[in-house]
C-alpha cells in the first residue's frame, strides 16, 4: 500500500501576486503535471519525472512492450551513442542536422547521441554472422532515451529535448513480407491505443528524412498539435493535408463535411525498403545461398509524448483526467480527520477498507492518503486534481449507527452515497473493465471510434 505522507510530490507553490515568468507556451497538461508535483522542469527543454508520474510512465512502457511482443517482437538495448560515420553512409547527415546533439570522445571521434537507430541497429545486422531468410522475420525493439536539440521547446513532455521513445525495427526476405510485418505491427498500434481509450486518427504520411515508400501517422486531435489535419465527420477519413492536398470533398465517403483540425502525433510507422541495409551492406543469404539486401520497417511510439498528449486530450482546465490503464493509482482512500467525533469508529471502516479494496485493485494500486492533518475538503480536492478513478472518503456518514455511508469520488464527476458491499462492488467493477482493457477487449467502444481507427484508409 502507497501512503500519500510519504509520495515525493513537489506541488509548485506559486506566491500570491507573483509575477512568473514563462520562458515557454504552456499546455493543460504541463500546467497540471507541474502544478500538483508529478513533473519538475529542469533545464530548459528537459522535465524531471516525479513518483507518481513515474507509476503511469512504467505503466504504459509495460503496456507497450506486452502489444509489441505480442506482435513477434524482441526487446534489446542500443547505445545512446551512435557513430555519425554510419550516418554518412546513409546520406542522413547530408539534410539538416541542426536539431542533432554532436558530441566527441577523447580521441576525436564523433557521435551522435541518437534521435533515432535505424543506422545503429542496421549496422549492427551488418556485422552479425551470416544470416539465413528462415531466421527471418526479424523484429527487434527497444524502449529509451532520444535526444533532439528543438529550436523552440513547448507543451512540456509533448515537445523536450529529451524523450522516451520506443522504437522497433524490422526486417524481412522481400517487400511482399515486409508489408505482412507492416500490416501485423500497424495492428498491433491500433490495439494498443484502443485500449488507451483516448479518441485516435490514424493517417497516411509522408516519409521525409526517414524515407521508403510507405508511412503513417497516429494522432491525438488537440489545438495545441503541431500538424494540419483533414478530417471527415461524417466516415472517420482523416488525413495529413500534407499528404491530402485539401479536395473539395472526402477521399473516402465522397462527403462534403471536411473540416481542419489540429494533430499531435504520437506515433509514426515506415516501411523503409532497402534504403538502410544496402549502404551499410546488411544481408541475408537467400533459398539460393546467395546474400540480398533485408527489407526494412520502423515503428515509433512516444513514450512521454503519449502520456502528455492523452492527458491534454482528456483533462479539464484544474483537473488531471487519464486514461484508465495509465491512471498512476486505481483508487485513493481518505480517512477521517485527526481530533474529529466520528474518528475512531471510521477508522474501524477505513481500516476494513483499506485490507478489502486492496485486495480487489491489488495494494500497490491503492493510495492512502494519511494526512490525517488535513481536512477532508482538502485531500478530497487535491485527490480531485490528480484524477484518481475513484475516491473513497471515510468521512461522518460512515461512522452513522444506521445505515453508515462511504462517499465515492468517480474522475468523471460523479458522486455516490454507498454502503461498504457497494463500495467494494464498484471497485471490483473498475478493476475487471481495467482487466477487459489490458486483454484488448473493446465491448464498451463506440461505432464512431470504431470508425475514426479505420477512416485513414481510402
Amino acid at each position: 500500500m502507497n501512503k500519500a505522507s510519504r509520495i515525493f510530490c513537489p506541488s509548485l507553490i506559486t506566491p500570491k501576486n507573483a509575477v512568473v515568468k514563462q520562458t515557454e507556451q504552456l499546455s493543460r497538461s504541463q500546467k497540471l503535471l507541474t502544478e500538483l508535483g508529478l513533473v519538475k522542469s529542469g533545464s530548459n527543454g528537459t522535465y524531471q519525472i516525479m513518483p507518481m508520474a513515474q507509476r503511469s510512465v512504467d505503466k504504459f512502457i509495460n503496456l507497450v512492450q506486452s502489444n509489441m511482443q505480442q506482435a513477434g517482437g524482441q526487446k534489446i538495448t542500443l547505445p545512446i551513442l551512435t557513430p555519425t560515420g554510419l550516418w554518412k553512409k546513409t546520406g542522413r547527415l547530408e539534410g539538416d542536422i541542426s536539431e542533432f546533439y554532436m558530441v566527441r570522445d577523447r580521441s576525436g571521434k564523433q557521435f551522435l547521441m541518437s534521435p533515432t537507430h535505424e543506422e545503429a541497429v542496421t549496422a549492427m545486422l551488418a556485422t552479425t554472422s551470416p544470416i539465413s531468410y528462415r531466421q527471418l522475420p526479424l523484429r527487434l525493439f527497444q524502449i529509451g532515451p532520444k535526444f533532439r536539440d528543438e529550436l523552440k521547446t513547448r507543451f512540456g513532455l509533448m515537445r523536450a529535448k529529451e524523450f522516451l521513445m520506443k522504437d522497433m525495427y524490422s526486417f524481412d526476405v522481400s517487400e511482399e513480407t515486409a508489408r505482412e510485418t507492416y500490416s501485423v505491427v500497424n495492428s498491433a498500434y491500433d490495439r494498443l491505443f484502443k485500449q488507451l481509450e483516448v479518441p485516435f486518427v490514424k493517417v497516411n504520411a509522408a516519409t521525409g528524412i526517414m524515407g521508403g515508400s510507405v508511412s503513417h501517422e497516429y494522432h491525438y486531435v488537440s489545438s495545441v498539435g503541431e500538424d494540419n489535419l483533414l478530417q471527415c465527420s461524417s466516415c472517420g477519413f482523416a488525413g495529413n493535408s500534407e499528404v491530402v492536398k485539401a479536395p473539395a470533398s472526402c477521399p473516402s465517403c465522397n462527403s462534403s463535411d471536411l473540416k481542419e483540425v489540429r494533430g499531435v502525433e504520437v506515433a509514426h510507422t515506415f516501411l523503409l525498403e532497402d534504403k538502410y541495409s544496402k549502404p551499410l551492406g546488411a544481408t541475408f543469404l537467400n533459398t539460393s545461398g546467395k546474400p540480398q539486401s533485408l527489407v526494412m520497417g520502423c515503428y515509433g511510439i512516444g513514450i512521454t509524448r503519449v502520456i502528455a498528449a492523452a492527458l491534454e486530450v482528456l483533462s479539464s482546465d484544474h483537473e488531471l483526467h487519464w486514461p484508465k490503464l495509465l491512471a498512476p493509482y486505481d483508487a485513493c482512500l481518505i480517512g477521517p480527520k485527526q481530533g474529529s467525533k466520528e474518528q475512531p469508529q471510521a477508522e474501524v471502516i477505513e481500516n476494513e477498507l483499506l485490507l478489502n479494496v486492496g485486495e480487489i485493485c491489488g495494494h500497490q494500486e491503492l493510495l492512502h492518503d494519511d494526512r490525517k492533518e488535513l481536512t477532508i475538503g482538502k485531500r478530497l480536492l487535491e485527490a480531485k486534481r490528480l484524477g484518481h478513478p475513484l475516491t473513497i472518503v471515510v468521512g461522518a456518514k460512515s461512522a452513522r449507527q444506521d445505515s453508515p455511508k462511504l462517499e465515492v469520488h468517480t474522475s468523471k464527476g460523479e458522486t455516490y452515497e454507498l454502503d461498504f458491499s457497494e463500495t467494494l462492488k464498484l471497485v471490483a467493477e473498475h478493476s475487471q473493465y481495467k482487466r477487459s482493457l489490458e486483454r484488448g477487449c473493446f465491448q464498451h467502444e463506440t461505432e464512431e471510434s470504431k470508425s475514426r481507427s479505420v477512416g485513414h484508409q481510402l
